[in-house]
């Protein structure tokens, strides 16, 4: 390693730029601008995306992950600037994506004394604290020559085993100070290889897989992030499974597959809830069994483990047997542990293990069809306004099938996750179980930046555009040719369902004049768009709706779609179940929620 001398800002700048980071995005503060001007330097110049909200940033990160593989950095100020952070590292934490994200602080000799909009009152400076709860690890280096070993560490972190964000302050005077240094190389410091499962439990799960006769493999998260769709697919053809898939695992099987049956949880699909709920034998793939996606643990709706055996796959021993009994547990890379099984099924046993499915495949094929024929009427109907699916069905007619679909949190989520079918891995990217409004657009230019080659739309309710709708400038400024989509209904309408449903009435989720008591209220979102300089497109009729969104992709940078949606057929079919009581006063729900908790098994 060749030591120089360099700045706190430098080793930072310098080891991103040789550890593989593509691109830096923040804003620059009085606590970060020496580091910001450091990727001016002479070998650690690294291009830098100014966001108009440090949250954005984040996202902006995360999309990039999800569509590459590859982690992206975030730089922001102190105080204010970087809190807005928050929401967007607990997103990245909650759904496993590696974001690198470094803010400023109080130079070292004015620590504790509250300067510089340092939270000092419990702590002599509380935001590290902050952060432990958001990433993976936080790191505070003081001086010039830990910052090499700090940034190794950091990397080291957040792309081992469950990958995660991490989260490094460095002070102004460190930025600015200089030592002799080195860079330390990355390779040297990374662990070689991936975690590969005892063969014990292999043999124990190929044998369980060889008997049952009802197999689903539910695919999740991990299985995108392992890189485990080539062999996710093969071990289900192997042996006759059908595969269903949570919010983060659409994607790991091609949904043209025969045996794909779609999504399970609260907004899944029929056929994927049904046969997942029919199963025999489970075999997660990288699934964490949130309540959304297992119907809050009710038994029968997406789940029903027990009866079913469990073969719980995870990088992660946390989530084994967290919330439902394995019969085999396996900590270990999703991709080698796929492999491994299909390694020790012979041909013969392939041969008899599908033979024996006659009946199963013939209710797959049954269930698949049931759910087509529920979706038509919403994904067929040219009526204005809009139901969420008609839209769908031509964005998708339009995309490419390895396009980058970015869905919003509320009704687009559920809607894309049900009506929008994706052929590739991390050509789905969804905020997960956080679900933050404002994600979508900025994870969107995250993506694109990622995989410019590609067609890259975000899908967002008006609820979700408007806390971002400032990125727009940054999609323009930066020629980021991402295609927006608004379902514009002029308000939270996924709210205002479970509203009704569970209080049978509902407040502050309509946007309507005269205090929320007249006629519908919105922007004009097509006309703000052209404000930032993007060009934009109202379509209120459905022959409208496919010129314009051929007319968006071609445009050279970001382009948006107002497409004005019913708010009464607005959201997705609610197929499965999710754990909300009503209030004592509301009677209507109070059997029906009742009898459903007694179903509940994660307890």
């Amino acid at each position: 390693m060749t030591r120089s001398k360099l700045t706190g800002g430098e080793v930072v700048a310098k080891a991103l730029k040789e550890y593989g980071v593509e691109y830096v995005a923040g804003i620059p503060g009085h606590g970060n601008w020496s580091l910001t001007d450091a990727f001016l330097q002479e070998d650690c110049q690294i291009p830098f995306i100014q966001v108009m909200h440090e949250q954005s940033a984040i996202h902006m990160a995360d999309g990039y992950w999800r569509a590459s593989g590859k982690p992206m950095a975030v730089t922001t100020s102190v105080g204010p600037g970087a809190a807005n952070t928050v929401i967007g590292l607990a997103t990245c934490f909650a759904d496993s994506t590696a974001v690198f994200y470094i803010n400023g602080s109080p130079a070292t000799h004015m620590k504790g004394h509250g300067v510089m909009q340092e939270i000092d009152r419990h702590n002599e400076n509380a935001f590290p604290r902050i952060m432990e709860q958001v990433t993976k690890r936080s790191y505070k280096p003081a001086r010039v020559d830990e910052v090499p070993f700090v940034m190794h560490r950091a990397f080291n972190t957040m792309l081992s085993g469950r990958p995660g964000p991490v989260h490094v302050e460095l002070p102004m005077d460190t930025q600015c100070e200089a030592d002799e240094v080195a860079i330390h190389p990355l390779a040297e410091r990374m662990a070689m290889g991936v975690a590969y499962p005892d063969p014990r439990a292999i043999e124990k799960a190929v044998s369980l897989l060889l008997s049952a006769e009802r197999p689903v493999i539910c695919a999740g998260g991990g299985a995108i992030s392992a890189g485990a769709s080539e062999a996710l697919t093969a071990l289900a053809e192997r042996i006759g499974a059908a595969v269903s898939f949570t919010w983060n695992g659409k994607g790991a099987i091609s949904e043209d597959h025969a045996l794909c049956v779609g999504a399970v949880g609260q907004t899944g699909t029929s056929s994927g809830n049904g046969i997942t709920a029919s199963a025999d034998l489970v075999i997660s793939v990288g699934c964490r069994f949130t309540d959304w996606s297992a119907s809050s643990y009710a038994r029968g709706v997406s789940f029903s483990i027990p009866p079913a055996k469990l073969i719980h796959i995870d990088l992660d021993h946390h989530e084994i047997g967290k919330n439902y009994p394995t019969e085999v547990g396996i900590v270990a890379d999703a991709r080698v542990t796929l492999e491994a099984m299909l390694a020790m099924i012979s041909d013969a046993d392939s041969a008899k293990a599908v033979e024996k499915k006659a009946v199963f495949l013939a209710d797959i094929e049954s269930a698949k069809q049931a759910w087509a024929e529920k979706l038509a009427p919403r994904l067929n109907s040219r009526e204005a306004p809009f139901t969420s699916q008609f839209p769908l069905k031509v964005l998708r007619e339009v995309m490419g099938r390895d396009g980058i679909v970015v869905a919003g949190s509320g009704n687009t989520q559920g809607a894309v996750k049900q009506s929008f079918p994706v052929y590739q891995p991390r050509t789905h990217l969804t905020s997960g179980s956080y679900s933050p409004m404002g994600w979508a657009v900025p994870a969107a230019f995250g993506a694109k930046l990622a995989m410019p080659d590609r067609q890259v739309a975000a899908v967002v309710g008006d609820g979700d555009f408007m806390m971002c709708a400032p990125e727009l400038g940054v999609a323009q400024m930066h020629k980021i040719g991402t295609v927006i989509m608004v379902q514009n209904n002029s308000g939270y309408m996924s709210i205002r369902g479970g509203q009704r449903k569970f209080q049978g009435r509902h407040i502050g989720s309509e946007f309507n004049r005269d205090h929320g008591n007249g006629e519908p209220y919105s922007a004009d979102i097509a006309e703000l768009a052209e404000a930032f300089g993007v060009p934009s497109w109202k379509v209120t009729e459905a022959d409208d709706l496919k010129p314009a969104l051929e007319k968006a992709f071609e445009t050279d940078g970001p382009a948006l779609v107002e497409v004005i949606t019913s708010r009464d057929a607005a959201g997705p079919f609610a197929d499965g179940w999710w754990d909300f009581p009503s209030p004592a006063y509301y009677e209507k729900e109070q059997a029906a929620y009742e009898e459903m908790r007694r179903k509940e098994q994660h307890l």
